[in-house]
């Protein structure tokens, strides 16, 4: 089939892949700009323009397409299908009506849950037990269009944000493959979304990071997964700064924030306890919770209290 793909992060790669082994024809990949990154601010490409070089394929990079000649460029390419797969651009109703098979978008919750932004951070910090991908007939709202094919995947109970997001990225380059025969074979069914389930998402912020240690510590456990690896759930210790990256429910009780083990880390919650596994100090590199401990240099952990 003669595809246009659309997409910027790492979450994308896989699809672009999937389709390019499955013997698509990809006629144009639209991406973001290059931006700059790392200290030196090196302009840098989106890892989904780094795939199309590498298999010669047509790299396009608008800074918006509302422009008509990007439409034009479109009807130039004439595809019978547009994957978009976290592309981050609103496509214009003149785009989303040229192909024959329609845009297709690979959105990673299983619609109409978590429509939006962050749909795998918000079902970890919601503590689901399942979520998944979900490919949808793409219309002028936001992730509303109709259903073409879900995938279902349960999600661990230490599982981070960042393992789901790259287990759902692999889902979801299986299910386009999916869609495009559905398409081409004529057996492609569309299914209206119940908009009385539906909910929506929005971006993470930094003000998601700060732990509340008197609230549970299930509920601080998925704070923990769900911000990792970015914004990260952060609290205070010594009147410093530190990023708590991993952790695991633990038995103990006392008062919330005191560390009630070294060894393990075990911190009390106002409803339980949680270790910490993993940690970063401010300014230094990330540590398992023994390295933190041992330069510290203590023994007494009533003397030691998280804010």
């Amino acid at each position: 089939m003669k595809i246009v793909f659309m997409g910027t992060p790492d979450f994308a790669v896989p699809c672009l892949n999937s389709l390019i082994k499955d013997g698509n024809e990809i006629v144009g990949v639209f991406t973001q700009p290059d931006k700059p990154k790392g200290r030196g601010y090196t302009m840098t490409p989106p890892p989904i323009k780094v795939l199309a070089l590498e298999n010669n394929i047509k790299v396009y990079q608008p800074s918006s397409l509302k422009d008509e000649q990007i439409l034009e460029i479109l009807k130039g390419l004439a595809p019978e299908m547009i994957v978009v797969v976290a592309y981050g651009k609103i496509l214009t109703k003149e785009i989303i009506d040229l192909p024959e098979y329609g845009c297709v978008n690979i959105h990673a919750s299983l619609l109409p849950q978590y429509r939006g932004a962050a749909p795998i951070q918000q079902a970890v910090l919601d503590g689901c037990k399942v979520t998944g991908i979900t490919a949808q007939c793409m219309d002028i709202g936001i992730d509303t269009g109709d259903i073409l094919m879900k995938a279902e995947t349960e999600i661990g109970e230490n599982e981070t944000a960042d393992e789901l997001h790259d287990r759902l990225s692999e889902m979801g380059a299986e299910l386009i493959v999916k869609v495009v025969h559905a398409a081409a074979d004529g057996t492609l069914a569309r299914e209206k979304q119940d908009e009385s389930k539906a909910t929506h998402v929005g971006k993470l912020t930094k003000d998601m990071s700060v732990i509340d240690f008197t609230g549970s510590a299930a509920h601080i456990h998925n704070q923990v997964r769900g911000l990792n690896s970015w914004p990260s759930a952060t609290a205070v210790l010594n009147g410093k700064k530190i990023k708590i990256h991993r952790t695991l429910l633990a038995e103990g009780k006392g008062e919330p924030g005191s560390v009630i083990s070294l060894n393990p880390l075990i911190v009390a919650c106002g409803e339980g306890a949680l270790e910490i596994t993993e940690l970063q100090p401010e300014g230094k590199k990330r540590m398992d919770s023994k390295s933190f401990v041992n330069g510290l240099h203590i023994t007494d952990a009533g003397s030691l209290r998280f804010s």
